[in-house]
């Protein structure tokens, strides 16, 4: 299962809020609910939340096993 733990303390970080990517970078709630709940989010998605955030995929997602 691939979880997003890592994105929130990846955000805190590199201090931007789930506010800003929502009005500054137009990443919809929808998206972000899915992340919260560690649910199937696109790899347009994952590819901008790391343009964003200036990380790699491995800052934001971790597969960890059931």
């Amino acid at each position: 299962m691939i979880v997003f733990n890592k994105l929130w303390e990846t955000m805190k970080e590199k201090g931007i809020s789930q506010y800003k990517l929502i009005k500054e970078y137009h990443i919809s709630t929808g998206q972000l609910d899915r992340l919260r709940k560690n649910e199937n989010v696109n790899s347009y998605t994952l590819d901008q939340l790391c343009k964003i955030l200036g990380c790699k995929l491995e800052d934001i997602a971790e597969y960890v096993e059931d």
